[in-house]
């Protein structure tokens, strides 16, 4: 399955340092491992959205559609040991036990893996999508 990018713009690596010691540069490998991770896994639907400039939050979101709770949490599971075995630490993630709608933040990237009938519900790529304004900056 295809990634389909919602903005033409590639979201920027962080000045974070994965916890394995590893150099900020070394954080442009994070993206292709969770397209990779969604892929092997089968994850329907993939949708990237660029957030670099938008928000605070995140330089990148992708969301992904699991065929049931049962996939989703298998997608869930392997992103996460996927990440912390590449050193990337340990990711919030908010909603495995119900794996209806299974967050993963990893501070530079978020990825929001859902059932179809709830990813639906939300519409996340219509609230994040390429024209909402952008983020004000406070001083």
């Amino acid at each position: 399955m295809a990634l389909t990018a919602v903005s033409d713009h590639e979201a920027q690596a962080s000045t974070t340092a994965p916890e394995n010691g590893a150099t900020a540069l070394d954080l442009e490998g994070l993206l292709p491992l969770v397209r990779s991770g969604l892929e092997d896994m089968k994850a329907e639907d993939l949708v990237e959205i660029d957030l670099a400039g938008k928000t605070s939050i995140a330089d990148a979101m992708i969301v992904a559609t699991g065929r049931s709770d049962r996939h989703v949490g298998a997608i869930a599971d392997r992103l996460i040991r996927d990440l912390k075995d590449h050193g990337y630490g340990t990711a919030r993630v908010e909603g495995l036990p119900a794996c209806d709608w299974v967050l993963i933040d990893t501070g530079d990237v978020i990825v929001h893996v859902f059932r179809p009938e709830v990813r639906g519900f939300y519409n996340l790529e219509k609230m994040w999508g390429a024209d909402r304004p952008t983020e004000a900056t406070g001083g």
